[in-house]
């Protein structure tokens, strides 16, 4: 099967990855109400066509946060990406260097903040506030010494949501030993998988928190200590004290409150990501795309406002410039594509949304990304 779609990507990594892990990216929490809600929303959307306009000069560009975009695309921080396809991180930010396109490593990303700084180009950095500020403190100057040019701080994490299909793919929930015989067995019946990730992808620990976890040995032992320490008494004046331990600029990841938009404003950042965690934590809320338009409208002259969730084509980026965001970042798009077939496929994906792009880009009459607006979209 040849690859012609993000949805494409996505039966190609059901085949190739162990069910555990496949599960793992795919699913949401709860009944996933939300998760079908940020694609179904996006879907919704139409867009209005125009003809017969000169689109010979097409510019895909955004600029933000002191950088040029190729085009108005991220990588989003996803979560043990290394166990996915070997050092994963390392392959999706060659992938998206490639695209002119910024990646953002995960605090739980397989590959440590320095592996993945060493291909050539500091990742943006996305950070969980946990209880242990000491460690905190230490994660934000490795980050800064990497040379992060971005931190994204995600605050929708308290603790973690119920996703019911890892407790039955036996990825949670399991005694250790039942857990380790799923994992055997998912193995063996993923060769390809075995000998890429499994043999030749080795530690398989969570990099950037490895000093950490003392009595860690697997990678569910990593993701346990995270989920200890979560705190949940963070507040807004927490932002204060990542403040005080990272001079770039700030993004707040997890909003979709126009209340809460004005709260990162006062809080000083420089940037927000309207997200619900890509349908992964409080099920039954609305979908990213559906409050964006009030939250740009509300603070997207103070800061840069992206989104997240569901976004899956090039015709999706344009919905979403055309309500507000200054760009999109993808997730599962870009972990299916790396489980498909690492940052070849990563890359093709890329191309493949940047294809789509400029064809909703002409269609719709719009010569540049930076000039989207609602008059894109057909409200009938």
């Amino acid at each position: 099967m040849r690859a012609a779609s993000v949805s494409d990507y996505r039966e190609l990594a059901r085949r190739r990855l162990p069910n555990i892990f496949f599960e793992y990216i795919d699913g949401g929490s709860y009944a996933e109400v939300t998760l079908r809600r940020n694609v179904e929303d996006l879907e919704a959307i139409a867009l209005r066509q125009r003809v017969m306009r000169d689109m010979t000069q097409l510019d895909m560009s955004v600029q933000t946060l002191g950088q040029t975009l190729k085009m108005p695309v991220g990588l989003a921080p996803v979560g043990m990406a290394g166990m996915y396809g070997r050092r994963g991180e390392t392959q999706a930010i060659r992938a998206a260097t490639a695209a002119g396109v910024p990646f953002c490593l995960s605090t739980v990303g397989v590959c440590s903040i320095e592996e993945v700084a060493a291909t050539g180009t500091p990742p943006w950095f996305q950070l969980y506030m946990l209880k242990d500020r000491g460690y905190m403190r230490e994660l934000l100057a490795r980050a800064k010494a990497a040379g992060c040019p971005v931190l994204v701080f995600t605050v929708d994490l308290p603790l973690p949501g119920s996703r019911y299909r890892d407790i039955r793919s036996g990825f949670t929930g399991s005694t250790p030993l039942k857990a380790a015989m799923t994992q055997a067995l998912d193995g063996i019946t993923h060769p390809g998988w075995t000998w890429d990730v499994f043999v030749n992808g080795r530690p398989h620990t969570l990099g950037s928190v490895q000093a950490a976890v003392k009595e860690g040995r697997r990678v569910t032992d990593f993701l346990a200590w995270i989920a200890r320490n979560f705190d949940r008494s963070v507040t807004w004046k927490d932002i204060d004290w990542v403040r005080e331990n990272w001079e770039g600029p700030i993004v707040v990841k997890g909003v979709l409150d126009v209340e809460d938009a004005r709260d990162v404003v006062r809080a000083g950042a420089q940037g927000l990501v309207v997200s619900n965690h890509g349908g992964r934590q409080l099920d039954g809320v609305r979908s990213s795309i559906s409050v964006l338009p009030a939250i740009a409208d509300a603070v997207g002259g103070d800061l840069d406002v992206f989104m997240d969730g569901g976004v899956r084509s090039g015709l999706d980026v344009l919905k979403a410039l055309a309500l507000g965001a200054k760009a999109c970042f993808v997730g599962r798009a870009w972990a299916w594509a790396l489980g498909a077939g690492g940052q070849p496929a990563i890359e093709r994906m890329l191309d493949t949304l940047r294809a789509e792009l400029a064809v909703a880009m002409t269609l719709t009459g719009c010569n540049n990304a930076r000039d989207a607006g609602r008059t894109l979209l057909d409200n009938g």
